[in-house]
């Protein structure tokens, strides 16, 4: 069996990221009887300075032929995040329905957590982050630029479909797991979106009787989240609140060079993507000392969405082999002072 997959490396620290994860994902392959077969686009703000576009005009149709994506990262200091996230993030997620987003926060053995009396395994949440819509719809527009009256308007988007799909994936996970399910909205606030958030979350929750439903505002569930970590199990949210939860999941379990992404369309019409969530971290480009972990666990997950499940356990498995291990290389945003290649190297003696 080969699979076909689009790598984006992108911006910043994402090709040096992605060329550390990627022999490791060969190797695992290799180990499990599959080939991973690679190409390469060299997509992103470089070209948006060069060319104008983040991406070609037939970028997605480029795309749609692989298996699956593996982006680096998107962001350049010289360009607003608002060009890069909509010159190709968006478009790409968008374009192939990518409506369902995972993001895993987990505290693994070995790793300090900012937060007082937390260890390894104290933390492990799944947040289901609606992917397509909400807030981050493009509709609104700004009118009378540059006068006293001008006006920005930004309409946040909520459709029975995506609702549904996000919540009910939610649901499904949550009866692997512990059994219990935080739904987060800001309902007092938003009585027309959020409201018919909430709604559709009563609707399915009478489908999983076994599942214990948790309701918190959007600022409750950020308090709580830093404050009780370890009550959240798998979280719902819309698309802005997923975005702000998440990080700070990353940041309570170690270090955003631990958070891996999954963009998943789940009628698997088109390639779904992978992505670490630490972004391009332009502050150490070029100097060899990114986390690459992010992008393993990020490529594991992506080898999972393949249907080579023992694959990818076997690379999670090395991942939190290596954490637990107190003489195993570490980079800096670990606690560290070794280079992204010794770090992958580490890997590799591990598989």
């Amino acid at each position: 069996m080969s699979y076909d997959i689009a790598l984006i490396p992108g911006d910043g620290i994402g090709p040096t990221v992605v060329d550390a994860a990627l022999p490791l994902l060969d190797d695992v392959a290799t180990e499990h009887g599959f080939d991973i077969e690679t190409t390469r686009y060299d997509w992103g703000t470089e070209r948006y300075l060069d060319a104008g576009a983040m991406m070609p005009d037939d970028g997605l149709e480029t795309l749609e032929s692989h298996d699956a994506i593996l982006l680096g990262a998107v962001g350049h200091p010289e360009v607003p995040d608002h060009v890069t996230l909509n010159g190709l993030l968006l478009p790409i997620r968008k374009g192939f329905d990518q409506s369902i987003c995972k993001r895993p926060a987990v505290l693994f053995d070995g790793v300090d957590s900012p937060l007082k009396g937390y260890s390894g395994g104290d933390i492990d949440i799944l947040v289901f982050r609606e992917n397509t819509e909400g807030e981050y719809a493009d509709i609104g527009g700004r009118e009378h630029a540059g006068f006293e009256n001008e006006v920005a308007v930004q309409s946040a988007v909520y459709t029975r479909r995506s609702t549904e799909r996000i919540v009910r994936a939610a649901f499904e996970a949550a009866t692997e797991r512990s059994g219990h399910l935080t739904n987060v909205t800001k309902s007092n606030a938003q009585a027309h979106g959020m409201v018919f958030w909430d709604d559709i979350v009563d609707e399915v929750s009478e489908e999983y009787p076994d599942v214990e439903v948790e309701r918190l505002l959007v600022d409750a569930a950020s308090m709580d989240m830093v404050r009780r970590p370890d009550d959240f199990d798998v979280v719902v949210c819309s698309n802005l609140f997923g975005d702000i939860l998440t990080d700070i999941g990353a940041i309570v379990t170690g270090s955003m060079g631990l958070a891996p992404s999954a963009n998943i369309d789940p009628g698997r019409d088109h390639p779904s993507m992978f992505e670490p969530v630490h972004g391009s971290a332009f502050d150490i480009m070029g100097e060899g000392v990114a986390n690459p972990l992010a992008t393993v666990l990020s490529g594991s997950l992506m080898i999972d969405h393949l249907g080579e499940d023992a694959a990818a356990a076997d690379l999670w498995d090395a991942v939190t082999e290596q954490l637990a291990d107190d003489d195993a290389p570490r980079t800096p945003d670990l606690g560290g002072d070794s280079t992204t290649k010794t770090v992958a190297s580490d890997l590799a003696d591990r598989l």
